[in-house]
C-alpha cells in the first residue's frame, strides 16, 4: 500500500495535490492528527485499499511535535510511506494570499512574518522529504502533471460521449455542446427514418458529401483540441454532447465515429440518450430548461 505525506507552506498548492491523487484513485483526508496516521494505515489496509494520501501543515500546530514520530512509526510498519512537501518563494506566496484574501493559518502577526514562521516550524519535516517541489513558477496543472509522474501514476484520459436531441434539450453536465442539424437528415428518406445513426447505411446517409464530411472534420478537431486544452489544465476529464434534432440519427452517428476517431483520447459513449425515445415516451430527467428548437416539420428527427 501506497501512503504519501503531503506537507508544505501555506498557499505553496497542498490542495491541489491532494485532489490530483484523490482524481488518481487515492484515499485522500485532510489534516488529520498525526497520532492517528498508523490506524488509518491499518484501517485501509483492511479495507483492500492500495494508496491513501494525508496532508499536514501549520493548521495542525496543536500537533507539530506528534509529526516526525509517526512518520517513523509509520516507515517502521510499512516501507512504502513517502513524504510530498510544496514550497514556494515568500514573494509568489504573499501574491498568492492577496489574491485570495486569506488569512495565514498561523496567523500571529504580519503575513511575511508569518510565512517566515512557518517555514522555520515545518523545516524539520522539509528534510525528510523524499519530494520537495517549488510551486513558484508552476500552475495547477503543471504540479499536478509532476505529481502523476512521481509516483508513476496512470494518466489516462476519460472523454465522455453523449448524442441527444435538441427537442428534448441537452445534457447539463456537458463540457461543450455541438449542433450537427446541418448534417443531411436521414429522417426525410422512409427506409432510413425507422432506423438510427448505428446502422451503416443511416451513417452513409448522413456523410453522404464533401460539405458533410468536411463538418465532420472541423467537429473532429475542434474536439480533439478542446479535450487536448482540458488536459493541460490538469484535467482527467471531459463530456462532449452533440446534438440533431431528435437524437436518433445524425447525433448518434456523429457520436459514434468519433468514438472510433478519438480512441487515442479515451473517446467513449456514454449514452445515446434520446435515441430510444418513441412516441409517448419521457426524456431522461438529466436535461436542460427547454430550449427552443430549429423550424422542422412534425416529427422530424
Amino acid at each position: 500500500m501506497t501512503f504519501i505525506v503531503i506537507s508544505g507552506l501555506s498557499g505553496s498548492g497542498k490542495n491541489t495535490a491532494l485532489r490530483t491523487l484523490e482524481d488518481a484513485g487515492f484515499f485522500a483526508t485532510d489534516n488529520l492528527p498525526p497520532e492517528l496516521w498508523s490506524a488509518l494505515g491499518d484501517l485501509a489496509q483492511a479495507r483492500n485499499l492500495s494508496k491513501v494520501a494525508v496532508t499536514t501543515d501549520a493548521r495542525t500546530r496543536d500537533f507539530l511535535s506528534a509529526i516526525m514520530p509517526s512518520i517513523e512509526r509509520l516507515k517502521w510498519r510499512r516501507d512504502d510511506v513517502q513524504v510530498l512537501f510544496l514550497e514556494a518563494s515568500s514573494e509568489v506566496l504573499l501574491k498568492r494570499f492577496n489574491l485570495t484574501r486569506r488569512e495565514h493559518p498561523l496567523g500571529e502577526s504580519s503575513l511575511m512574518l508569518d510565512v517566515q514562521r512557518e517555514q522555520e516550524l515545518l523545516a524539520p519535516l522539509r528534510s525528510i522529504a523524499e519530494r520537495v517541489i517549488d510551486t513558484t513558477s508552476l500552475d495547477a496543472g503543471a504540479l499536478s502533471a509532476q505529481l502523476l509522474d512521481w509516483l508513476g501514476v496512470d494518466r489516462d484520459f476519460d472523454l465522455r460521449l453523449t448524442s441527444f436531441g435538441f427537442k428534448h434539450a441537452p445534457p447539463r453536465d456537458a463540457d461543450l455542446v455541438l449542433d450537427v442539424r446541418s448534417l443531411p437528415n436521414p429522417y426525410y428518406d422512409p427506409v432510413l427514418r425507422p432506423k438510427t445513426g448505428l446502422d451503416d447505411d443511416v451513417a452513409a446517409y448522413v456523410f453522404q458529401n464533401d460539405d458533410s464530411e468536411t463538418f465532420y472534420q472541423d467537429v473532429r478537431s475542434f474536439v480533439s483540441e478542446n479535450v487536448q486544452r482540458a488536459q493541460v489544465t490538469g484535467r482527467r476529464g471531459y463530456h462532449v454532447a452533440i446534438g440533431c434534432t431528435g437524437g436518433q440519427h445524425r447525433s448518434v452517428a456523429v457520436a459514434r465515429r468519433l468514438e472510433r476517431d478519438l480512441s487515442d483520447l479515451g473517446a467513449h459513449v456514454v449514452d445515446h440518450r434520446d435515441m430510444p425515445l418513441l412516441e409517448g415516451e419521457t426524456p431522461t430527467t438529466d436535461t436542460a430548461p427547454a430550449v427552443m428548437p430549429e423550424p422542422q416539420e412534425p416529427g422530424s428527427t
